[in-house]
């Protein structure tokens, strides 16, 4: 009788023995299948360690080990892009796409620190992210009919708009705003917009004249594509197309529909865009201090060659500080700077 007793127990002690290693193993597989879920939802990691958020400012034509480590960052986000080192086109396209992507950033392609917390959180939890759905990447480059290159990313802070670059025809900037200057009319008209960026630092730029005893009057920003059909066909019709290129853009190729750009005079020339404004104080001090306020005279005197355009001293196009305090001070044009 013992031993039957002794046989049931030991068998039973086998059987539980054997249940708690099945289930030993069902929790085994199942830590792993957690752990293998938990790495595919979390960025991918850097060769040294956990990847870091560059803090550092940049933008087009910068490079180095930040902006290696900011591409490394938007590859771990989802963007299909190569560590090269370059803030090149592809770079600025993700932050571009980002920054459109949340309402309370500016839209520039500028690597801000505005952004860079938003990256920041990005590569903490992106599951719901989807890289492209504010800016889709356009690998195909588009043509106008007179050949130029129509611009796959119109947003950018220092986008190139020339006659051989050319806005797309639907392009209106998402953030017009007028900006709280003087200008020599009263009418509630289109051509008082800016970018908000822009209009931003025109009122700083126009503070500054004021201490300085100027009187600087806006005269024409923002300018959509219809109304520069409008303007381009007037002058054609006028001047003939040669002559008309040459001091008035093709609709697509006008800075104005950037809403980057402002044209401003004085009362010395009694408010008109002649090239006299140059001559004038107002003309002077705008050239002299308008890279302080990240703008630029879009088209200076001496490069016609390059600029395909007549000079312009009451042109103004913001580009931000650093850019037109390089552009400025070395005296070149927006094509130099950006072939350089």
């Amino acid at each position: 009788m013992k031993r039957k007793t002794f046989i049931i127990i030991s068998a039973l002690l086998i059987i539980s023995l054997v249940i708690t290693a099945c289930t030993n193993d069902d929790k085994e597989k199942s830590n792993e299948e957690d752990t293998a879920t938990q790495a595919k939802e979390q960025p991918k990691k850097s060769d040294s360690g956990t990847l870091q958020v560059p803090k550092t400012e940049m933008q087009k034509k910068d490079s180095g080990e930040s902006v290696k480590a900011l591409q490394k960052v938007l590859s771990a986000i989802g963007y299909d892009i190569k560590n090269t080192g370059k803030f090149d086109e592809s770079t600025i396209w993700a932050i571009t796409d980002i920054q459109l992507q949340h309402e309370s950033l500016p839209i520039t392609g500028i690597y801000s620190e505005d952004t860079a917390e938003v990256v920041h959180s990005l590569l903490q939890d992106s599951k719901e992210y989807v890289p492209g759905e504010g800016l889709p990447f356009k690998a195909e480059p588009a043509a106008t009919k007179h050949g130029s290159e129509i611009l796959a990313n119109p947003y950018e802070q220092l986008a190139l708009v020339n006659k051989e670059h050319a806005l797309p025809e639907d392009y209106i900037p998402e953030d017009l705003v007028i900006p709280d200057v003087r200008f020599p009319f009263t009418e509630d008209l289109p051509k008082k917009q800016m970018r908000e960026i822009a209009a931003s630092s025109l009122e700083k730029l126009f503070h500054a004249a004021d201490k300085a005893g100027l009187d600087l009057f806006a005269q024409s920003g923002y300018r959509s594509y219809d109304r520069q059909v409008s303007i381009f066909t007037a002058n054609v019709n006028e001047h003939g197309e040669e002559a008309a290129n040459n001091f008035s853009a093709r609709p697509g190729e006008s800075e104005h529909q950037t809403g980057l750009t402002m044209d401003v005079t004085s009362p010395d020339v009694n408010y008109q865009l002649i090239i006299e404004f140059g001559e004038t104080d107002e003309g002077k001090w705008l050239k002299e201090h308008a890279a302080d306020f990240g703008f630029i005279i879009r088209y200076p005197e001496g490069k016609e060659a390059i600029t395909h355009y007549q000079y312009e001293p009451w042109h103004i196009r913001y580009v931000g500080k650093k850019a037109a305090e390089d552009i400025m001070n070395n005296d070149l044009t927006l094509e130099e700077y950006l072939s350089n």
